[in-house]
């Protein structure tokens, strides 16, 4: 059975980035590639970061029941898939997932022997920085954002782990050293029926 990881934090934590550099240097880890109603921004590529769909399409999805979990996040939809997720799992792959805090509550309601991972920025100044350098915000969307990751925020301790986001170098060891750490743990080795522990 593989490992669960859930990468959470608020806009502009530097989720993208840290993520495709774990993925660049850990070994038998998959994306979870999300479902998303927002546009594609100019550098996201269908199914590489999400996959676009319509309202309609998004909707259909979940009366077929076909998410994990799913929330209206700034006035779009968002969604995992369950499919996946098991398939995947069952195979002995570990995933990645990378997603909203409310999200993150939500899948810790169904998989407890998850890990999850918060992603804070070094300041709320730093945030409201990188959100406005990326420019793909409106005004009212970066306030929302802003009053969003102040009760995102105020959510940390449910996680497994914080991670401040201060260099994309370091943030990245530390997260490979928690997976490294996890995919260690004795109780995980006995479930993959470990040599030495039967």
């Amino acid at each position: 059975m593989g490992i669960f990881y859930v990468i959470s934090g608020p806009s502009g934590a530097g989720k993208t980035t840290i993520l495709k550099e774990i993925l660049r240097n850990v070994d038998n880890l998959t994306f979870s590639v999300s479902y998303t109603t927002r546009p594609k921004r100019p550098n996201e590529r269908e199914g590489a970061d999400y996959f676009f769909v319509t309202e309609e399409q998004f909707k259909d999805l979940i009366e077929k029941d076909e998410f994990v979990e799913w929330a209206l996040v700034h006035g779009y939809y968002y969604g995992t898939s369950k499919k996946f997720i098991e398939m995947e799992l069952s195979k002995g792959y570990d995933i990645v997932l990378d997603i909203d805090v409310q999200g993150a509550l939500s899948i810790m309601q169904k998989y407890s022997n998850a890990v999850f991972i918060f992603l804070a920025p070094p300041s709320f100044d730093t945030l409201k920085e990188r959100l406005l350098k990326r420019k793909t915000e409106s005004e009212e969307d970066l306030v929302k954002r802003i009053e969003d990751a102040k009760w995102e925020l105020s959510k940390i301790s449910m996680f497994d782990y914080i991670v401040i986001n201060d260099s994309i170098e370091s943030t990245v060891g530390k997260i490979k050293s928690i997976i490294e750490a996890e995919r260690l743990r004795i109780e995980r080795i006995k479930l993959n029926g470990g040599v030495f522990l039967s």
